[in-house]
């Protein structure tokens, strides 16, 4: 009699074999992932070539290993186990070890670090720090023993001697030089009083420079008060602190350069054109000022000095006159008023009223008299005030102190160029004139 199996029986056989099958415990293959999502622990996809598909399970523990991300399409290699699931009857791989294909772990970790940080903004350009025109203190993060440092200090030297420079010893290569460069960049903003900080090496491989590549090293960076320049090996080699430096130097002595941008010789040479600048427009305020003073020597005012008090001494006669007149007028009027009071108390006989209004009017007479001389008073020590300002300036005033007026034919003298011996003079002085021949000039 036949006996029929079960399902379940049939797939624990096979599972068995699977099991026991000792060129199945460890498996390579190579394919391309398929079907790929990320769940928050153990990860389920598919690996396939041009003709097949197979199964594949990885464990979190095994995934969590990786230095990179699976995306579909990627091709890896994998090393696993294969077994059976029972509840679906498929075969798959269990992957312990997963690596990609091609391209290389760093590569696509890099990329995929790259395309996160990017995708924050911490290579925009507009976080970028200018870098100052003049630094006096620059710090350097590199090995104190490398030529990075050396290359630094010969042309920081050579371009701007007085600027100091500060050697943070860092570890740029293996285990633990992310941290110390992530730790030196922070020390360095804590000091807090450096103007530009210089974080590098020299080349090699991209495992060699791979610490640059760090998260740390690139956020350190990003948070840096003070502008950053990398140089990390050579120009073709591009890191991400390159990325996320304010400048990217090619070279050790071109990030010293960016960090010097105003060598000694440019402070040098835009001192000398400014120092020309002032003393052409000194002169040039000098050559003004002359000109200046010229046409004042040649104005009227110092040809005809008596014109700059003529309209004043009229305008004194004027006042003088006015005051004359206006004095005999209150008289006119007073003495009219006097009279014919006069009149009218002879004429009623009152001669005790007339007494008594008469002294009235002597008193209101000598209070108008007095008013009179007193605006008479004012108005004659303010002509008087005038005339002293205006004789102040006079010829005659000027004269006086000392000096002279040579004129030759009526015209005055200015300069030695206009007199030849022979020439006769004439020299007012303060009390007359006085004519003199050249002798020697």
């Amino acid at each position: 009699m036949t006996e029929y199996l079960t399902v379940s029986t049939l797939t624990k056989y096979l599972k068995t074999k699977f099991e026991r099958d000792p060129y199945l415990e460890k498996v390579y293959l190579t394919g391309e992932i398929s079907n790929f999502r990320k769940r928050p622990s153990h990860q389920y996809f598919s690996l396939k070539d041009d003709s097949a598909v197979i199964s594949v399970t990885m464990f979190a523990p095994a995934f969590n290993k990786l230095n990179f991300l699976p995306e579909n399409g990627m091709k890896v290699m994998v090393v696993g186990r294969i077994s059976l699931y029972e509840k679906s009857g498929q075969y798959q791989i269990n992957v312990t070890q997963m690596i990609p294909d091609g391209i290389g772990a760093l590569a696509v970790k890099f990329e995929q670090l790259k395309e996160k940080l990017t995708s924050e903004g911490l290579f925009n350009m507009q976080w970028k720090q200018d870098i100052p025109q003049f630094s006096k203190k620059i710090g350097v993060v590199t090995s104190p023993s490398g030529a990075v440092i050396r290359d630094i200090i010969t042309t920081v030297g050579r371009r701007f001697p007085m600027t100091e420079i500060v050697l943070f010893p860092t570890k740029v290569q293996g285990d633990g030089a992310a941290e110390e460069i992530a730790t030196n960049i922070r020390r360095a903003n804590d000091i807090g009083d450096f103007d530009v900080l210089i974080v590098g090496r020299g080349g090699g491989s991209i495992e060699d420079l791979w610490c640059f590549n760090e998260e740390s090293v690139v956020r350190a960076i990003f948070e840096s008060k003070i502008p950053v320049i990398s140089s990390v090996g050579h120009e073709t080699d591009t890191t991400l602190a390159d990325y996320v430096a304010d400048r990217r130097a090619a070279t050790p002595t071109a990030a010293a350069e960016i960090a010097t941008p105003v060598s000694q010789f440019d402070i040098l040479t835009a001192l000398s054109d400014r120092e020309k600048r002032m003393e052409a427009a000194l002169l040039k305020s000098i050559r003004l000022g002359q000109e200046r003073v010229d046409r004042l020597v040649n104005s009227v005012i110092f040809r005809q000095p008596e014109r700059l008090y003529d309209g004043h001494i009229q305008k004194v006669d004027l006042l003088t006159n006015q005051l004359i007149d206006l004095t005999k007028q209150n008289l006119r009027q007073k003495s009219q008023t006097y009279e014919l009071l006069n009149q009218r108390l002879s004429s009623i006989n009152l001669l005790r009223k007339v007494n008594n209004y008469q002294d009235l009017i002597n008193q209101e007479q000598r209070l108008l008299v007095n008013a009179i001389n007193k605006i008479y008073d004012q108005k004659k020590n303010q002509a008087e005030r005038a005339w002293q300002a205006l004789t102040l300036i006079s010829p005659e005033k000027i004269l006086s102190r000392g000096y002279a007026v040579v004129k030759k034919d009526d015209m005055i003298v200015k300069s030695t160029d206009d007199v030849f011996d022979g020439d006769i003079l004439e020299i007012d002085l303060a009390d007359g004139r006085i004519n003199v021949e050249v002798k020697n000039k």
